[in-house]
Formats: C-alpha cells, structure tokens, sequence
C-alpha cells in the first residue's frame, strides 16, 4: 500500500501547537502517512514577501491532502508597514495564504460540520447539528477590488448605472484615491457545484432539509442566479425540503430556532459568517472543523484564528483542529480509524474533561497537553 503524504501547514500563532497534537492523535488512531512540513504564514510575508512561497505550492502539488493550522492577516497598510526594509520599495500587496490555496487548487467546496457534543456546557443546546455547504473560490472573497479606484474602471462601471449617474459623480468628486472596490462575483458552474454538493450530503447523511441562505431582493443579480441556481437543482432531489432564506433573518432563527437546519448553503462571504455564528452555538470556534475540497486535493483546518495572545502559553483547544484531522480521515476513506477519534473526542466531551480556558474559563486547568494525552489514552483502550 502507498504511504499517503500529508502537508503540515502549521501558520501562526496557536496553529503549530493544535496541529502538532492533532498528528499526535492520528498517530494513536492508527493512521499511517508521511508528513511534510510547508512554510506559510506571517514570518514568511515579513522577511520574503510572500505568506505562501512557491516552494510550499510545489510541495503540496505532491501531497494527497493537507492540514493546515492558523494564520495572521493585517489590512494592506499594516502588512505593508510590517515587511522587512529591503522589500517595502517593491509594491508588494498581502494576500491571505488560506484564499490563495482555494483558488490555486480550486477548493470549490467548503465544508463546516458544527455539532452540539453532549456534556459541552458551552452548548446552547445538545441536539443542534447543522452543516454548512460554503462556496469557497467566488463572491466577495474572489480577490477582485480596488484602491485606488482605477479610472477606467469607474468609468466603465459609470456607463453601465442605466439612469443613475449619480451614483458615480461621487466617486470622481471625491478623487478616486478615495475610493476602494470589492466585487461579489458569481457563477452558475460555481452555484451548481456547490448547491450539488448540499443536497447529495443531504441523500447519503439522512438529512431531510437543505436551506439557501441568501440575500436576492437586495442583491438581485448575484444573489438571484444563485437562486434560479437552487431551486433548478432542488428539483432533481425531490426527497429533501428546499427552503430559502435571507440571509440575515436566517442568522436570527439560527439563534431562536437551531433545529430547524440540517444542512446550510451560501455563498463564500454569507457562508464564512453563518458558519462562525452556528459555531457559536456549539460551544465555539474550539469546537469548529472545516475542510476546503476540491476535486482531487484537499486541506482541512479549524476554523479558529491564530490567537496571538494565548500562543506559546499552552492552553489553546485543540479540538477544532483535531475534528479537522478527522474528516481529512474521511475524505481518505480512512473511516474506520475516523470514527475512533470522533468517538473518543466525544467521550471526552462527554465527561467533562475538554476544560481549556475559551470552556471553563480564565482560571481552566486544561491544556492542550491534557486534552491531547487524554485522547490518546482513551484511544489505546478502545476495543479493537
């Protein structure tokens, strides 16, 4: 059998110390792979001017998947300010490492499990289980946007208002080193694939309802294809309830309501932010996987950032990053040795003893020694 070779993209900040320990279960669950260590992140910006040199694409073109940690991004002065002196005078521009790998290798299908483990008292309730479908190379995050506006795009955008000039008098009143662009742009192949993706997740998991979540009497072009989009192919699954919602009221009844979602698909923007507010719900970011999939590569990470003011102090949750590890499992068909994490994860859960301080508060005695250790142990005692 060929030894599977896993990328190790640790980042910043806390991302080294949950991914170590994320390899460290897996290499109690039994799985077998070659890990190879990529340089992403911060350091890399500051003294290369690159958050994901080439080298770290080449090695990933090698590997079968990757996990990926945490990282640090600034807005665009802040990176600027922050490179080394050498490399200021060369117009260098920050863009976010994790983006650039979705596009890259594109990992159209963002995948957000956010259960309610029982025994989590952070939990708003035990029975809550959503997952969110997040189209992940598209809208708002796709990387087209401007500062300065360039003119001629202005222009062009200027005889495109129909009836509303306007509206684009004010940029160039203004001086359009005063105005930025970011644009949200979305495709029928990219609707198609990732509202496919919700509802087939929805056939094989006994799932009974899929709800976009949307915003199109307001974003009527975009967010309208992406509604013609859905409801096209909510006709080809007639055993699953399709229900629309816009976006903000759904993140309202995500609070008062949670049960009413099974499975969750938006866009990349609305999906990012209602993945994060259904995590909230299951006792935090802590708690939070994710996995970036394409069609024949894949990188998972907690959803949690970098966490600057507790790295190095050995408290972070690793969880989130262990979870990761375990659909990464998955993904490989590696199921039987998925369900024995998930399975100790949720024993652990389960008595009360994933105790770092983001659960049991400031003065917690958990760490993610402990709750790592913890994990290993019960993982050497399941029965075979």
């Amino acid at each position: 059998m060929t030894t599977r070779r896993i990328a190790l993209l640790p980042g910043d900040g806390i991302g080294a110390e949950v991914i170590s320990a994320a390899i460290r279960v897996l290499d109690a669950a039994g799985f077998e792979a070659e890990y190879l260590r990529g340089d992403v992140g911060w350091h890399y910006w500051c003294t290369e001017g690159d958050a994901l040199p080439a080298r770290t694409v080449e090695l990933l073109r090698r590997c079968d998947a990757a996990l990926f940690g945490a990282i640090t991004s600034k807005p665009g002065d802040e990176a600027a300010a922050e490179l080394a002196p050498a490399l200021r005078s060369r117009g260098l521009k920050y863009s976010s490492p994790i983006v650039r790998l979705r596009q890259l290798f594109d990992l159209h299908t963002a995948l957000r499990p956010c259960r309610a483990y029982p025994g989590n008292p952070r939990n708003i309730r035990d029975d809550i289980d959503i997952v969110v479908f997040r189209e992940n190379t598209e809208g708002l995050y796709g990387g087209i946007e401007w500062h300065p506006m360039p003119e001629s795009v202005a222009r062009a955008m200027a005889d495109e208002t129909h009836g509303h000039p306007a509206k684009m008098r004010r940029w160039f009143d203004a001086g359009l080193d005063n105005v930025a662009l970011s644009t949200r742009f979305i495709s029928r192949a990219g609707c198609e694939r990732i509202v496919r993706a919700a509802f087939q997740y929805a056939v094989k998991n006994d799932r009974r309802r899929v709800t976009l979540l949307e915003k199109p009497n307001v974003l009527r072009e975009t967010g309208g294809l992406f509604t013609r989009v859905f409801r096209q192919i909510a006709a080809e699954f007639p055993t699953i309830e399709a229900r629309e919602a816009n976006v903000d009221s759904a993140c309202m009844q995500m609070v008062t309501d949670p049960v009413r979602f099974h499975v969750v698909v938006a866009e990349n923007m609305f999906g990012d932010i209602v993945s994060d507010l259904a995590a909230g719900l299951v006792g935090g970011l802590g708690f939070a996987p994710s996995a970036n999939i394409g069609d024949r590569f894949a990188v998972f990470e907690p959803t949690h950032g970098s966490a600057p003011d507790i790295a190095g102090r050995g408290i972070a949750n690793p969880i989130a990053a262990i979870l990761a590890a375990r659909m990464m499992l998955e993904w490989l068909g590696e199921h039987e040795i998925a369900a024995r994490v998930e399975s100790a994860v949720a024993s652990l859960i389960a008595d009360g003893l994933v105790n770092t301080p983001d659960v049991a508060g400031p003065e917690a005695p958990g760490t993610t020694e402990s709750i790592t250790r913890q994990l290993i142990e019960r993982l050497a005692h399941q029965p075979a």
